[in-house]
């Protein structure tokens, strides 16, 4: 211990570890002395490891070789301690810290070498394990996202996403027919709020018929005839364009026949596609017609293989009259019978616009020899009240025609409101006709009762609280008028900055709804999603 500093002797040294091995408190002086040889100890494996340190950059050894070198070192300084000399100076009291100390550092160094390791290892692992896979699996691109996304026609005001919506209208063409014209994006017309401007806004006098011809082999003329009513607005109404889609599908269906060497259940879902998206581009689907088309793609991909194309055909156009027969025919008869048990004799009802559903209940209640009154309210550009009002009247119901800027002086001599929908949303939102939240909120504020009469398969697992993020753009030449033979806003577009807002719907919180009447019962709107949780099980 001549190298150690230390002055005191070996015996004191070696009465120090006897007594620490054999568990007796030491004094305060023997606790001194041990300090002391600490200190110097540490000092001098600082000088050592400083000393080492700079021999290992130069020479560039491995660790194996500095940490051989170092245990030598250390061994005059275990002649005197009554243990295994070569071996672990921890045993010994002193240098324990210091031989610690050296060893966790060599280790570190060591674990950090082999973590480096590993990782390139593992790296390399990865990258063959993507060589092998890349061979089945789809691209990251192609695969759809956990996370639910915006449809892309709400996001128009992106680039990215319009050539995305571009290249995925060119691939949804039927296979083998490689000269035709693909589907194009249609024009928006005019000038748009900017509030809205990631909405398409089309015009009725440039169908998309004009922009191209499209051949038979492409698009079937029953979907181009659809297509152009849909556009004109001669089928209108989420229940007759639903209904009118499943017709057209089943012709679809009828005239289709399986090319060689491939299936229907697959052939059949790719023929649909260009289908669809011409109808998209036409009008915007709404909730029903979408859950319409899943339903169809579902029956289609359940026919089994093994199954003759005739008898397939035949089971997919059963399965589309059951579809009508079941959730739109049955569902408002259900409905109606729900709903005249909230008409009393007496009652002065309200409705806003033209809902086939309401109308269907109003007659319904007539025949059951309810007396009641209705004031049926309208709003421009449609006016689609007028075709509610001929209805009910020629039924013989009594009938009152305002407009909705005088709903508020007309709601005091009402008892119930009574509204349609175009979708009820997973939040308990009600999409319906543009104004009917303005209804709504007006008859929250008289207290008069607001019954929403909606079909299930109107149910939509989208969530909203706006109008802004997802809706439709109607044709803003609607909006001019003529009168005395003058049309104030004639040449709209050749002012710069006017934009014509033409909504067509509205969302409604469900606040200002007190029930909603469907064929499965009455319910409030915050059931929406255990139904929708229901209809999947079913499914």
């Amino acid at each position: 211990m001549a190298d150690s500093g230390v002055t005191d002797g070996p015996e004191q040294r070696d009465d120090i570890s006897r007594a620490k091995t054999e568990g007796k408190e030491l004094t305060k002086e023997e606790k001194q002395r041990l300090r002391k040889e600490k200190k110097h100890q540490k000092k001098n494996k600082e000088k050592r490891d400083d000393k080492a340190s700079s021999e290992s950059e130069k020479e560039k050894k491995p660790v194996s070789s500095s940490s051989a070198s170092q245990p030598a070192t250390q061994l005059p300084t275990q002649k005197a301690v009554p243990a295994p000399a070569p071996l672990p100076a921890s045993e010994t009291p002193a240098p324990a810290d210091k031989s610690a100390k050296s060893k966790a550092e060599l280790k570190a160094e060591r674990r950090a070498r082999q973590e480096a390791d590993r990782a390139s290892k593992s790296k390399k692992g990865e990258a063959v394990q993507q060589a092998t896979t890349s061979k089945s699996k789809a691209p990251p691109s192609e695969l759809q996202p956990v996370v639910k996304r915006l449809p892309e026609h709400v996001q128009v005001d992106n680039p990215e996403v319009l050539k995305k919506l571009a290249k995925k209208l060119e691939r949804q063409q039927t296979p083998g027919y490689n000269t035709a014209k693909k589907i194009p994006l249609r024009s928006d017309y005019g000038y748009k709020v900017s509030l809205f401007s990631h909405l398409h806004q089309y015009s009725r006098k440039a169908p998309l018929t004009q922009q191209l011809s499209i051949p038979s082999s492409v698009i079937h003329p029953a979907v181009v005839r659809l297509g152009l009513q849909y556009s004109q607005g001669i089928v209108a109404g989420s229940n007759a364009r639903s209904v009118a889609l499943l017709h057209t599908f089943k012709q679809v269906i009828r005239d289709y026949t399986t090319p060689p060497n491939e299936e229907l259940s697959r052939d059949l879902v790719n023929k649909l596609k260009p289908y669809i998206s011409f109808l998209n581009q036409c009008r915007p689907l709404s909730a029903s017609m979408g859950n319409a088309i899943k339903y169809i793609k579902k029956e289609i991909s359940n026919i089994p293989n093994q199954c003759k194309e005739e008898e397939a055909k035949s089971k997919l156009q059963n399965c589309i009259d059951c579809y009508i027969n079941e959730k739109i025919i049955l569902a408002a008869k259900a409905i109606s019978k729900y709903a005249i048990e909230k008409i009393s004799d007496g009652d002065v009802i309200l409705v806003y616009g033209c809902s086939s559903l309401v109308n269907h209940i109003l007659c319904e209640a007539y025949e059951k020899c309810r007396k009641f009154r209705v004031i049926v309210v309208d709003s421009r550009p449609r006016l689609e009240g007028r075709e509610a009002l001929r209805r009910l009247v020629q039924k013989g119901i009594s009938c009152t025609y305002v407009l909705i800027s005088a709903v508020s002086y007309i709601l005091p001599e009402v008892s119930k409101v009574f509204l349609g929908a175009h979708a009820l949303l997973a939040n308990g939102y009600v999409m319906s006709r543009v104004g009917t939240s303005q209804i709504a909120l007006v008859a929250k504020a008289f207290n008069v009762p607001v019954l929403v009469c909606c079909e299930t398969y109107k149910f939509c697992e989208r969530v909203q609280t706006d109008s802004f993020v997802s809706n439709e753009l109607d044709d803003p030449d609607d909006l001019i008028v003529t009168r005395n033979g003058k049309t104030q806003l004639e040449h709209w577009q050749d002012v710069p900055l006017l934009g014509l807002l033409n909504l067509v719907y509205d969302v409604t919180p469900p606040d200002f709804v007190d029930l909603v009447i469907t064929d499965l019962g009455m319910i409030p709107c915050t059931s929406v999603p255990v139904v929708l949780r229901v209809k999947n099980v079913d499914q």
